[in-house]
C-alpha cells in the first residue's frame, strides 16, 4: 500500500476521518457489514479505498453517505478530518432524532397521547393542553 497512489486501508481512513473513535471499532463497523463501497457490501477491513469513492456508512441512529477527497496521512483535529471527504447525506437525515426536552410527560399527557396514536378520530379535544395554559 503506497500513500502516493492513493490507496489506504478503509478502517485506517475511517479512523483518519474521525468517523469512527479507534481503528478497532472501524473495523467492527466493517466486518459487521455496515459499510459499503460504491454500493458493494464489504466484509473485509483490508478493502483498499481512493479519492473519489463512495461510502455509504450504517451508524447506529443514522445512515452516512460520503465522498473521499483525500486518503489522508495522520488522524489530526476535527477541520482537517473534514477535509478528508465531502458528505453527501440528504438533509433530511442528518437531522437529529426528535427527543423530548423537560421533565417526562404526565399520567394525564400520556393517555392523551395513546389516545391520538389509536384512533385520531375519537379523540377529545378537549383534553389537549391550550397554548394559553402556562
Amino acid at each position: 500500500m503506497s500513500e502516493e497512489s492513493g490507496r489506504q486501508r478503509i478502517d485506517k481512513w475511517l479512523w483518519f476521518a474521525r468517523l469512527a473513535k479507534s481503528r478497532s471499532l472501524a473495523q467492527k463497523l466493517v466486518t459487521g457489514g455496515k459499510v459499503r463501497v460504491n454500493r458493494d457490501k464489504i466484509d473485509t477491513s483490508s478493502r483498499l479505498v481512493r479519492p473519489g469513492d463512495v461510502l455509504t456508512v450504517a451508524f447506529e441512529r443514522q445512515v452516512r453517505v460520503i465522498k473521499i477527497l483525500d486518503p489522508g496521512t495522520r488522524r489530526g483535529p476535527a477541520p482537517e478530518a473534514q477535509r478528508l471527504y465531502e458528505d453527501l447525506t440528504p438533509p433530511a437525515t442528518l437531522s437529529e432524532p426528535i427527543l423530548r426536552s423537560g421533565p417526562r410527560p404526565t399520567k394525564r399527557d400520556r393517555r392523551v397521547l395513546d389516545a391520538f396514536q389509536s384512533s385520531s378520530s375519537d379523540i377529545d379535544r378537549d383534553n389537549f393542553p391550550s397554548d394559553d395554559e402556562d
